[in-house]
């Protein structure tokens, strides 16, 4: 896998390529994390798909934005739809887990015609938006203007902190490496976390977008698989069915023994969703 950069109109996002003439596969990740949450789910499509991973500017990225760069939910989607175009990316098998899966969303709202499947995996939905007592909490420290809302973000680096609930507990059973180095480029540039509070605030400013997002689902007549953990916590699982009722062409897959992150703590499952969804049955 390679890692590329590409100049889109909110700065330089960086990306992990696979290469390969495999069905094309791109891969969205949450608030907070950046292109690693997939490195196992891409260990498993690689040898039969391509993938491509964005790491978008939601608050673990390590280029800073331009300051004028529009980071509410819409125009993260748009972001992702201007990925796809620039990279001339068609019949696309998009992925999101966690806000990523918000963002798939979003982008259905906003027309997807390089879209050709959809696999959403235990993500913010309709009401739930921010989600959970994690993302509420979050969400109240983008209140803090930037150099406040850094030393917050400062507790992150002790792994007790990042295991409570109000932080990464909920999120994921295994994975409590990764998200200790997603922290790093919030703790340390200061551009990061200008962009993480103004996508902070972007969310409180928008708190029904999914719910007007939502009305677009039945609409989308392209195969769609929904993968939710079976207890999670922070995405209540009844989101799950909805979302799967209201897709016209989805499965629904639930995967036990894991949190939110099924890419970090059910790789292999949800690669086998993915894997699915890719085939257009």
């Amino acid at each position: 896998m390679t890692t590329e950069a590409i100049e889109l109109s909110a700065g330089t996002i960086d990306y992990q390529d696979t290469g390969g003439d495999g069905p094309v596969v791109v891969l969205l990740h949450g608030l907070l994390m950046d292109a690693t949450l997939w490195d196992a789910v891409t260990a498993e499509l690689r040898s039969g798909h391509r993938c491509l991973v964005p790491t978008l500017p939601m608050g673990a990225h390590a280029r800073p934005m331009r300051e004028d760069a529009d980071l509410t939910p819409k125009g993260l989607a748009r972001l992702v739809g201007e990925f796809l175009e620039r990279l001339d990316l068609r019949d696309v098998t998009l992925v999101g887990n966690d806000t990523g899966g918000a963002l798939v969303q979003l982008l259905i709202a906003q027309g997807a015609e390089r879209v050709g499947a959809v696999v959403l995996a235990s993500c913010d939905a309709y009401d739930n938006f921010p989600p959970g007592l994690t993302g509420r909490t979050v969400v109240m420290t983008g209140k803090l203007p930037p150099a406040l809302f850094g030393l917050f973000m400062q507790q992150m680096r002790i792994k007790p902190v990042r295991r409570l609930p109000i932080a990464f507990g909920w999120l994921t059973k295994r994975g409590d490496a990764v998200t200790a180095r997603w922290m790093r480029p919030i703790l340390s540039q200061a551009g990061v976390r200008r962009d993480a509070v103004k996508v902070l605030r972007g969310i409180a400013a928008d708190r029904h977008v999914l719910e007007a997002a939502a009305e677009s689902l039945p609409a989308f007549d392209r195969p769609a698989r929904v993968v939710w953990a079976e207890r999670d916590r922070v995405m209540p699982p009844d989101h799950g069915r909805r979302l799967a009722e209201a897709l016209p062409r989805a499965r629904l897959v639930v995967v036990p023994d894991s949190y939110t992150l099924l890419a970090l703590d059910q790789p292999g499952a949800l690669a086998e969703a993915i894997r699915d969804a890719s085939a257009r049955p």
